[in-house]
C-alpha cells in the first residue's frame, strides 16, 4: 500500500541506509486525510521539536493547546481525564534525560512532581535534584499509557512508573562506565517503592558470545556524558489486565513491567522479583516462530494491547528497522555494533505465547521504504479496531483500519529551531473528547486529498 499523499520528507538519514531513495522537498503539512465515518475522532497529542514542547490537535489538524516549557529529550507527553497533562519540564543536556516527571492541569498549575532519583550537576555547575527519566512512564490505571474503554488513570494518587538513568560500573559487561536503565516505582508522595538495574540481569538478555565480546569491546562512550548507553531502553509499560494471566500464565502479571531495548532488539518482560520472565531478541533466528516472525531491529513501544480493545492481551510493536544489534564482527558490521539493519518499517500485532502474527502494517514490495522511520515511532490501538501510527522521524501521523486503508493523516508543521527539517515525533496518543472538558467538542471536516497526478504549486 503506498501513501495516499505519498511525499513525506526523510529527515535524518543514518550512514547505514545511504541508498535511500531521494524523496520531494515540498509537501503539504497538517491535516491531509480525513474520513470521519471512519476515523475514530478525538484529540491527538504528541512532542515537537519547536521551542521544544508538546502540542493538542484536533482531526482537522487545529491546535487546541500547545505547551511551550517542556523537555528537549525523547519524553511522551500524555492527557489524563480531565485535561491534565504529563510529560517532563526541563532537560539536562547533553544527557538524553529530564531534571523532572510533572502533571500539570489544563492552566499549567503544577500538581505532582518527581525528581529524586539523584542529584546531578548542570550544564551551570549547579547542583539540583533530578528524575533522571528518559523516554518513558506510566500512571496506574494507564498500563500501555493510553486511552482503552474502562481503564481509570488516577490523576490525584497511585503509583508512577519512571524509566530513568543511573551511571555504573559492571567488569562482567564492559570496562567503561555505563549509562543504565533504571525503572523506578514512586508513590503519590515520592517514595521509591520498586526498582530495577538492567546490568544486574545481562546474563537473562540471550546475549550469545560473540555479542557479549561485542559488547565489552566496541562499547562507544559518549564523550560528553562519558558514559555508554548500551541497551537504550526506550519503552517500559505495566503489562496490565490480560487473558494469559487470567488463563494461569503468570510471566503477564498486569503488575510486571514490559522493556524495549533499542539498541540490543530485545522486548522482554521483568517480574517484581526482578528476572526477566519473558523475552523476545536480541537474535530472531533462537526459535522457529521468531523467525518466521522476522528479525525486529531497534523497535519502539512494544506494549501489551489494553483490555476491552481489539485485539487485547496481543502484543503491538513499532518495528523501525534501521540498524541496531551487537553480535560478530561482519563485513556488513566490522565492530559487530548495528549487526543487522533493515531500510523500512512495520507495525506488527502478534501473540506473545506463539509469536504469530496476527496483523501487520507495512508497505509492500519496491515502495517498501515509503514507511520509514530508523528511529523514534509508536503505535495506538484505538477502540474501533483501527491503528493510530507515527511515523516519528517524518513527522507524520496516520490512522489506518485492519485492512490498511489509510483514513487520517496528519504531517506536522512544527519544525525544530535549529534544524529546519527537523519535525521529528517521540510519541503521539489520542483521547477521546471529554477527557478534554475544557474545550467543546470541535467540528469535525473531511478531509479529501487532491490527486497528486493533478496536484501543482501555482506560478506566481
Amino acid at each position: 500500500m503506498s501513501r495516499a499523499i505519498g511525499f513525506v520528507c526523510l529527515v535524518s538519514v543514518l550512514a547505514a541506509t545511504a541508498s535511500l531513495p531521494a524523496v520531494p522537498s515540498v509537501y503539504p503539512t497538517g491535516t491531509t486525510i480525513y474520513d470521519p465515518a471512519k476515523a475514530w475522532s478525538g484529540f491527538t497529542i504528541f512532542d515537537t521539536p519547536e521551542t521544544p514542547g508538546a502540542v493538542l490537535v484536533d482531526m482537522n489538524g487545529a491546535v487546541i493547546k500547545a505547551w511551550r516549557d517542556a523537555a528537549l529529550a525523547p519524553v511522551p507527553f500524555r492527557i489524563l481525564p480531565g485535561g491534565f497533562v504529563m510529560g517532563a519540564d526541563a532537560a539536562r543536556p547533553p544527557h538524553q534525560e529530564t531534571i523532572a516527571v510533572t502533571q500539570k492541569d489544563w492552566d499549567g498549575r503544577e500538581v505532582w512532581r518527581f525528581d529524586r532519583v539523584e542529584q546531578v550537576t548542570l550544564a551551570n555547575k549547579s547542583t539540583v535534584w533530578a528524575s533522571r527519566q528518559h523516554h518513558d512512564w506510566q500512571r496506574e490505571g494507564y498500563a500501555a499509557g493510553y486511552y482503552a474503554p474502562g481503564a481509570a488513570p488516577l490523576v490525584d494518587r497511585g503509583r508512577t512508573l519512571i524509566l530513568s538513568h543511573k551511571n555504573v560500573t559492571r567488569p562482567a559487561i564492559s570496562d567503561v562506565t555505563l549509562e543504565d536503565d533504571y525503572l523506578v516505582e514512586v508513590s503519590w508522595d515520592g517514595k521509591v517503592l520498586w526498582e530495577w538495574i538492567a546490568s544486574d540481569h545481562v546474563d537473562e538478555l540471550g546475549f550469545s558470545k560473540a555479542a557479549r565480546d561485542t559488547i565489552r569491546r566496541s562499547l562507544e562512550v559518549n564523550k560528553q556524558r562519558g558514559s555508554a548507553d548500551w541497551l537504550h531502553i526506550n519503552a517500559a509499560s505495566y503489562v496490565g489486565p490480560n487473558r494469559w494471566f487470567d488463563a494461569g500464565d503468570q510471566r503477564f502479571n498486569p503488575e510486571n513491567v514490559l522493556v524495549s531495548s533499542r539498541e540490543a532488539n530485545i522486548i522482554a518482560i521483568v517480574d517484581r522479583r526482578g528476572a526477566i520472565v519473558w523475552r523476545m531478541g536480541p537474535d530472531y533466528r533462537e526459535s522457529a516462530a521468531l523467525e518466521k516472525l522476522g528479525q525486529m531491529i531497534g523497535q519502539h513501544n512494544p506494549h501489551v494491547i489494553p483490555k476491552n480493545l481489539p485485539g487485547a492481551g496481543n502484543l503491538l510493536v513499532f518495528d523501525n528497522g534501521g540498524a541496531a544489534g551487537y553480535d560478530a564482527p561482519s563485513p556488513a558490521s566490522p565492530t559487530g555494533v548495528n549487526a543487522v539493519g533493515r531500510e523500512y518499517s512495520r507495525v506488527v500485532e502478534l501473540n506473545p505465547v506463539t509469536f504469530e502474527k496476527v496483523w501487520e502494517y507495512s508497505v509492500p514490495g519496491q515502495q517498501r521504504t515509503n514507511f520509514f522511520s530508523h528511529y523514534v515511532g509508536n503505535a495506538q490501538r484505538l477502540p474501533n479496531g483501527n491503528t493510530l501510527i507515527n511515523e516519528g522521524a517524518n513527522g507524520r501521523l496516520f490512522e489506518v483500519t485492519g485492512d490498511l486503508r489509510i483514513v487520517w493523516e496528519y504531517v506536522s508543521p512544527f519544525y525544530g529551531t535549529n534544524n529546519a527539517l527537523n519535525n521529528r515525533i517521540f510519541r503521539a496518543y489520542r483521547v477521546p473528547y471529554d477527557w478534554v472538558p475544557q474545550v467543546p467538542r470541535p467540528v469535525e471536516r473531511a478531509v479529501v486529498p487532491p490527486n497528486i497526478r493533478e496536484f501543482r504549486v501555482a506560478p506566481r
